[in-house]
């Protein structure tokens, strides 16, 4: 199991300086990787927001070793020609560090709809569907024609390409027990369940992650690497942490995302990351 530290961009992390001291803490305590929320508007949550793919800059340039990336970008509110870009650009900075995490994002209300964009799921999941397709195969680097039901490109070639070939991973986000977000992670390379049973920063029932990753595997194509990521707010003492964590990483789980209660004064709070930071990950 690996294990990742997960901050929202808002509050204290909209200032990419807080973000590169939080990668940089991560990094000297031995994280794997560090993930950021990329949100525009949240109506809960009003306050300052930095843009994910800026903050992730200044992530890249403060460490050398750990991945990096969103969880999760709605790549139906993107230009894909855009996110390519800023993927793109990204991966060759950090020399290859970068997951790309994609869904639909949310709340739709507040992110679709406070700016004219559509909001119904299933146009949604289609603009996903299609944008996935077609942000692979700009960074491929290679000419790319596409005339699709959502996007359009005509003789277009997007340079540089991505350092990691043929694309950095793709990870997909989606509730349980939702089954078309499961199956969509199946074709791609791992999965960011939430869990209706679980809140933000709460780890989920053992027995729903088995049901979730039978699930993937009886819809999984290919037979490559397939990461599932589970999260929450590991306990502080080390016995705690591994009867928490050994059931979930026995069921299927390859990584841990260690994420701040939502709703708890720490969520968006530099001083209150970096202390759980600072005392580095969980030890199995």
């Amino acid at each position: 199991m690996r294990f990742s530290v997960n901050i929202p961009n808002f509050g204290d992390f909209a200032d990419p300086r807080a973000v590169a001291k939080v990668a940089a803490a991560a990094e000297e305590a031995g994280w794997d990787g560090l993930f950021v929320w990329d949100h525009v508007l949240h109506r809960r949550h009003p306050r300052d927001f930095g843009d994910p793919w800026m903050l992730l800059t200044a992530a890249a340039l403060a460490t050398s070793r750990i991945r990096l990336g969103t969880l999760v970008t709605p790549v139906a509110r993107r230009r894909p020609q855009q996110l390519a870009r800023q993927v793109a650009t990204l991966d060759v900075l950090s020399g290859g560090r970068v997951i790309f995490a994609a869904g639909l994002g949310g709340p739709v209300e507040d992110e679709y709809g406070s700016f004219g964009e559509p909001v119904d799921p299933v146009v949604l999941a289609e603009r996903l569907d299609e944008g996935l397709g077609l942000l692979c195969r700009y960074w491929s680097g290679e000419p790319v024609d596409h005339d699709g039901r959502h996007f359009q490109a005509r003789d277009v070639t997007l340079l540089p390409a991505t350092v990691q070939r043929p694309r950095p991973p793709v990870w997909i986000g989606g509730f349980w027990p939702n089954r078309p977000p499961m199956r969509r992670a199946a074709r791609w390379d791992g999965a960011v369940p939430l869990f209706a049973s679980a809140r933000h920063g709460h780890a989920p029932p053992v027995e729903e992650v088995r049901e979730l990753v039978s699930y993937v595997r009886e819809h999984r194509e290919g037979h490559g690497a397939f990461e599932l990521v589970l999260g929450g707010a590991s306990p502080a003492e080390p016995a705690a942490a591994r009867d928490l964590l050994a059931p979930l990483a026995e069921a299927g789980a390859t990584w841990w995302d260690e994420r701040q209660i939502q709703g708890g004064e720490g969520l968006d709070r530099l001083e209150a990351v970096l202390r759980r930071v600072e005392l580095g990950p969980p030890a199995l």
